[in-house]
């Protein structure tokens, strides 16, 4: 758009960024700027290559570094075989994932879509030929709140775009009906990790057994934060014979950047004593 289109666009159509509250100039659905957008970036540097933790920060190393593996899988193994994420769990993406579940602002599942399409582009995630893609999915009364499974919007849009990339030996099978959730659960923030294991154990299920035994499975979700929704839905794919699943998310807390980011708020003698 030229200059004078995007000022006409701005004098006719005046809106602000939902995320920064910048001037928009850009004729777009999606009320989110240029800049905004742009911010978001991918995770970088050493992941464990089991759940995508962080594995070195500037107070933190794994005891094995050499094995790609963060010491929490090192000591209990996940179910899945793998997780990836597109970007950490704070700034603008969180911003973004927020506008789509909470504010019911649908184009950002889009935009959402292609940052989860481009992580798998760039991860060998599976070397199989066909990939059941499921989206994490909501108890029906949460269903009705909201309008929409925001996991549900994501993984349709990613696998539209992968599938644009991908050559015909990589199949991509969207299925939003196979693992659904037959109770609501309670919130699971605050909760311990014992906690939430509880919190979630026996709310998922799978409709038809024959659709996922022997199958490779992509589960997609908005966000890893603790890991417990999507390990809990792992493990009842493997129960009913799925031959691996693999997790695949928009957004993860980091929580090596997390606690950084405290003890650089901290005082120096708190800095020294946990570095020690």
């Amino acid at each position: 758009m030229n200059g004078f289109a995007q000022g006409l666009f701005a004098l006719l159509f005046p809106s602000d960024c939902r995320l920064c509250s910048a001037p928009l100039i850009d004729v777009s659905r999606l009320p989110v700027c240029h800049e905004c957008l742009t911010s978001v970036q991918p995770i970088e540097g050493a992941l464990c290559s089991l759940c995508g933790e962080r594995l070195i920060t500037g107070f933190a190393a794994p005891v094995h570094p050499a094995s790609g593996i963060c010491g929490l899988c090192r000591r209990a193994a996940p179910p899945y075989a793998k997780a990836v994420a597109y970007g950490s769990y704070d700034g603008s993406l969180r911003e973004l994932i927020h506008l789509l579940k909470y504010e019911r602002v649908r184009p950002a599942a889009k935009v959402l879509g292609r940052m989860l399409a481009d992580v798998l582009a760039n991860t060998q995630v599976v070397g199989n030929s066909e990939l059941l893609v499921v989206p994490v999915p909501l108890h029906a009364t949460k269903l009705r709140q909201r309008g929409f499974n925001q996991s549900e919007l994501i993984a349709a849009a990613a696998v539209k775009l992968a599938r644009s990339r991908r050559s015909d030996s990589q199949k991509l099978q969207l299925n939003t009906k196979v693992l659904r959730r037959r109770r609501a659960t309670d919130s699971q923030i605050g909760l311990s990790s014992h906690q939430r294991r509880e919190n979630l154990r026996g709310a998922f299920v799978i409709s038809k057994r024959e659709i996922v035994r022997g199958r490779e499975i992509l589960l997609v979700d908005d966000v890893f934060t603790t890991g417990t929704t999507v390990s809990e839905c792992a493990r009842v794919l493997l129960r009913e014979g799925a031959a691996r699943v693999w997790v695949a998310t928009v957004a993860r807390t980091l929580k090596a950047d997390t606690r950084e980011l405290s003890l650089t708020a901290a005082t120096p003698e708190l800095r020294m004593a946990a570095q020690a």
